[in-house]
């Protein structure tokens, strides 16, 4: 399964920017894509859905048995 932060990290190299310019794009602080790519643990949800949304994602709950029914 990718992380979060391997999955924001190839979808900006994609489109080819640097994180300052992505940061820009979303509307977000260079500390914020720079703490999801390195994977930090304590981030703001709605930040995350601001940086998510430029590829067409958010974040949700899952329920984590229903995941792993589906891992089977």
């Amino acid at each position: 399964m990718k992380t979060l932060a391997d999955f924001v990290k190839e979808k900006r190299n994609e489109v080819k920017l640097t994180q300052e310019a992505f940061a820009e794009r979303a509307g977000v602080a260079l500390t914020v894509i720079r703490k999801i790519e390195q994977g930090k643990e304590n981030l703001n949800l709605e930040k995350v859905n601001q940086v998510l949304k430029m590829f067409g994602h958010t974040l949700a709950p899952v329920n984590a048995r229903e995941l792993a029914k589906n891992d089977e």
